[in-house]
């Protein structure tokens, strides 16, 4: 039979219900305890019967109660003798606490008189009777919000306590209207999208409530439209199974009707239903860039873009590509026609720099998974691939009117993922190629400006007073600039900024033969020559600071990071950097960071090969390795307090950033990831490469946060083939360390320990008491995985002991936790406990908290084994909170699946359920098909034991087809659990 006793919804700490209106103003709560606060003052309600009088009179909302219905209330069929007396008694002591003008009484009874707002119950039905009219206007978003309001207004169970038969009946009530507040919200959660979020709760309700078909409705739904068709099925034949034993009936119809749809795979189903269209929608991106100013000529080309546009809600696509030479203005014009043409895309518009001029462009699949973002599509909902994230892309734009920018493309196949397939979209691409394989697009060929409308640009940057006095001058200027904009712009805006030079003095300079564009007709020569104009005209140091920033691979630079580079404290590189910014040059990305235009980084970089001593060159890189190495250092440290890496890794000569704690110091860290790993790949000179593997080292906790684990492994290639070439055997095997590490993190264990065991033997050869130390003990983690316990065991212990011999005490932590794990798998249990302690000592001695919680995730699993399953929970939940707190995402999952095991062995099968579907949601993309694997086993055993056999076989079918695909030794617990059940 259903319950009532169901999971709760999570809200946060209950509060007495806001009212306007003075600071002592009574207040109650029915939806939880029944309690009474004079302003924020919680007063005495009484004995139980007390509480439940006030509760029969607040749940009257105002309307008088006789002293018979009272007593019903309290005593139902059987009232004491002195019942008439005892109701008297319990209102003369609330009317003391609550006032004789709050409690009132007549016509031989009782009654509360108080404002609707002042009752938690009354505010909740306010608030639903909203939601109910947001959501007959279409608004959804705002329908959500205002039921999650109204759940949040419940703190456990209605009327919790209060005795009497009335209260029985009002709590049971109550507690219906809850659910179908859960309901309502769920069916929300899925027409917006939400439906991978929605799936672990909508797997703990239909558990408490295993007979309410509505809850099993959604989650079919749900695992639907997640991509989860067999579970989907699975769900409606455990309930079929379940009604005709418990009822002997059948599914309703809309039940067995859902069941045939997902059967034909009905792509109407793998969407929201129709509903008017919120208004206004719940997202419109709106990604432009602001338009410049002083935009100029060009008349015939906006006209011609323009009309394009304005005809796309009548044409299957809309496609105009503008292709030219760089500089020539085809990001300017492309921007500048997308707002003009925004009123024919009232549903929003996006924008992505593909940087396609660059050594690498952007990915598509990234660039779908920001799009996505952006159009309300949740992060968990968003597919790995990019056949599935292009699908999904055309999905969410079918029906809608936006416009997709698409700017500095590389060629055809990069955009054609990005383009929209449906009516009433446009795509509109810049490049600096012809797109003449792009299918059904409208080209546009981007010349330079016409003599006049250069002139113009150039008056309307630096003035008509001083551009009419020297009308001559100025036209020599725009000529020399070849009509390019992007070189009009920047010799325009050094005059406008230097008020004492005539636009003589300009053309002066120009008539110089070195600095003319006659290489204008030679494609990217005209951009350097353009670029040539600007640099020409910086101080000394402004230009040697241009030079050699451009020597910097990443996506932009930190100011700290500048400063390292150029040798100079940070206020002058701040104030050469700001200079560099205001002639164009360089692009201020954020306060304190900055970046360079691809073009302009490729012509920074000549210029630094032509003014430059290859020995300069060189040192500023060598100072940029040294500064992140010297910081990532730091922050290691303060991670790993006592760990030996500082001893032994490379010296700098360049110090880094100081961190005042661990918090601010994993901020700069993952801000300055994609630097870091950058310089790390470009570090190839003499002597770098050992300095790059030592900071990818220090930076090892990129790898299992989940956002930069494929960077690094690249980045741990890159490096691994340098050393192997260069023939540095202790480079290399520091580098298949760290490339062990990020191979464990992906799951992939063959490789892993393919790496560690050459690690191991480089090592031995060079006397390198790093790896000597982390291979043994990577080496014995592997073998745990793949079963191989006593193998385990003896890589664990020579762990150990070259641990000790070399003082690294947090590493001997880790190796006796990881030894901790080997017992458990092989039955001590006791010894596992023991040496798991061990290792939690020595971590909390040297106040690590995150290798600490390490500790704690091997001590839980543990007592698990042991049976304390209270005292796991805790171990596993201490440490779950460091894990999401330093951002570790893969732990942080894997705490989250033990913690559903936990629940498992302590027969909680619903709240391990839940537990796993959190876990498969975290390690989404991270930690490989094996762990994968692992949490659908666990996920299966909770489904079968909470009345869902069906589903719990689909998840036992899909890990065992992971693990046959790796050959693991779980092939055949799994084999087991999905031979059928014989009927008893």
């Amino acid at each position: 039979m259903d319950r009532d006793n169901g999971p709760r919804v999570r809200v946060p700490e209950q509060r007495a219900p806001e009212k306007p209106g003075t600071a002592d103003a009574l207040r109650f709560t029915v939806l939880g305890p029944v309690r009474a606060w004079r302003g924020s003052e919680l007063l005495s309600s009484g004995s139980p019967q007390q509480r439940a009088l006030l509760a029969a009179l607040l749940l009257r909302e105002g309307r008088t109660a006789t002293a018979s219905e009272l007593i019903d209330a309290f005593w139902g069929e059987d009232p004491p003798s002195q019942a008439l007396a005892t109701i008297r008694t319990y209102a003369s002591r609330l009317r003391k606490i609550l006032g004789q003008d709050t409690l009132v009484s007549e016509s031989g009874g009782y009654a509360i008189r108080t404002d609707r707002a002042a009752l938690d119950l009354t505010l909740a039905q306010d608030l639903a009777g909203e939601a109910e009219k947001a959501r007959a206007a279409g608004d959804r978003c705002q329908a959500r919000t205002l039921i999650n309001k109204v759940l949040g207004l419940w703190d456990g169970e209605a009327l919790a306590s209060v005795p009497g038969p009335y209260a029985d009946n009002q709590r049971t009530r109550l507690e219906e209207w809850r659910l179908q507040l859960t309901e309502a919200r769920l069916d929300l959660d899925l027409e917006v999208g939400c439906h991978a979020e929605a799936v672990s709760e909508l797997t703990a309700l239909t558990a408490a409530h295993p007979l309410r078909e509505r809850l099993r409705e959604l989650l079919m739904v749900a695992l639907y439209r997640s991509g989860r068709q067999a579970e989907a099925l699975a769900v409606y034949a455990d309930t079929r199974r379940l009604l005709a034993e418990e009822l002997g009936v059948d599914p309703r119809p809309e039940l067995a009707q859902l069941q045939q749809r997902i059967l034909r795979a009905d792509e109407e189903l793998a969407r929201p239903a129709d509903e008017p269209a919120p208004a206004p929608a719940p997202l419109r991106p709106a990604q432009l860039p602001a338009t410049v100013p002083d935009f100029t000529g060009r008349s015939a080309f906006v006209s011609e873009l323009g009309s394009r546009l304005a005809t796309a809600e009548g044409s299957v696509m809309a496609v105009s590509a503008v292709a030219g030479i760089g500089g020539v203005g085809k990001t300017t014009l492309a921007v500048h026609v997308a707002h003009q043409a925004r009123r024919h895309f009232p549903d929003g518009q996006l924008y992505v720099d593909l940087q396609g001029a660059g050594a690498r462009a952007a990915e598509p699949e990234t660039v779908l998974g920001s799009f996505l973002r952006a159009l309300g599509t949740a992060d968990s909902a968003i597919p790995d691939t990019l056949d599935e994230r292009a699908a999904l892309y055309r999905s969410t734009l079918d029906g809608r009117r936006i416009l997709i920018l698409l700017d500095n493309a590389h060629d055809a196949a990069q955009i054609r993922p990005l383009l929209p397939g449906t009516a009433g979209c446009a795509a509109l691409v810049t490049s600096r190629v012809r797109m003449v394989d792009l299918a059904g697009a409208h080209l546009v060929d981007l010349d330079v400006m016409s003599p006049e409308e250069a002139l113009q640009l150039f008056t309307r940057i630096v003035g008509d007073e001083r551009v009419g006095a020297e009308r001559e001058a100025a036209l020599d200027v725009v000529a020399a600039c070849g009509f390019l904009p992007l070189a009009i712009r920047i010799a325009a805006s050094r005059l406008a900024a230097r008020r004492t030079w005539t636009v003589s003095v300009l053309a002066a300079k120009l008539a110089d033969e070195r600095r003319r564009l006659d290489e204008l007709q030679a494609g990217d020569l005209a951009v350097k020559a353009t670029f040539e104009l600007g640099y020409g005209q910086l101080e000394p140091a402004q230009a040697r600071a241009f030079r050699l920033l451009g020597l910097a691979d990443g996506p932009d630079i930190s100011l700290a990071a500048a400063a390292a580079l150029l040798n100079l404290d940070p206020h002058a590189a701040e104030d050469l950097l700001e200079a560099l910014v205001d002639t164009s040059l360089v692009e201020s990305a954020a306060p304190g960071r900055y970046r360079y235009h691809d073009l302009v980084r490729l012509y920074a970089r000549a210029c630094a090969e032509r003014d430059e001593e290859p020995v300069e060159r060189e040192s500023a890189l060598s100072r940029l390795l040294d500064f992140y190495l010297a910081t990532a250092a730091g922050v290691y440290a303060l991670e790993r307090p006592g760990d030996r890496l500082a001893d032994h890794r490379e010296p700098t000569q360049y110090s880094g950033l100081t961190f005042a704690d661990r918090h601010s110091a994993q901020d700069w860290l993952y801000t300055e990831a994609n630097s870091l790993l950058a310089c790390v790949r470009q570090s190839s000179g003499s002597g770098a490469v050992r300095r790059a593997v030592d900071l990818l080292w220090a930076t090892k906790d990129l790898a299992e946060s989940g956002a930069n684990s494929k960077q690094y492994e690249a980045a741990a290639i890159t490096m691994r083939d340098l050393a192997r070439s260069s023939d540095d055997a202790r480079a290399e095997g520091r580098a298949l360390i760290t490339l062990t590490n990020a191979r464990l993190v992906a799951g992939r264990f063959d490789q892993a320990e393919r790496d560690a065991q050459r690690a191991m033997r480089l090592a031995r050869a060079v006397d390198d008491p790093l790896p000597s130390c982390w291979a043994p003990n990577d080496l014995g983690i592997i073998a745990l995985y793949q079963n191989r316990h006593a193998e385990g065991e003896a890589y664990l212990e020579q762990a150990i002991a070259n641990f000790r011999a070399d003082g690294n005490r947090p590493g001997e932590a880790s190796a006796l936790c990881n030894l901790s794990r080997i017992h458990l798998a092989m039955g001590n249990t006791t010894s596992a406990v023991a040496l798991a302690q061990q290792g939690i000592d020595i971590y909390d001695e040297l106040g690590h908290a995150l290798r600490g919680a390490n500790g704690r995730y091997a001590l839980g699993l543990a007592l698990t084994q042991s049976g304390r399953f209270a005292d796991a929970t805790e171990q596993l939940h201490d440490a779950l909170a460091v894990f999401r707190d330093s951002r570790q995402r893969l732990w942080e999952g894997m705490a989250t699946f033990r913690l559903a095991e936990v629940d498992l062995a302590a027969g909680l099968p619903a709240q391990a359920a839940t537990k796993s579907e959190q876990a498969l949601a975290i390690l989404r993309g991270i930690g490989g098909e094996w762990r994968r694997g692992n949490v659908l086993t666990v996920l299966g055993r909770a489904l079968s034991e909470i009345g869902q056999p069906g589903r719990a076989q689909v998840c036992w079918r899909e890990a065992l087809e992971i693990y046959e695909a790796l050959g693991s030794a779980e092939i055949e617990t799994v084999r087991k659990l999905l031979v059928p059940t014989l009927p008893g």
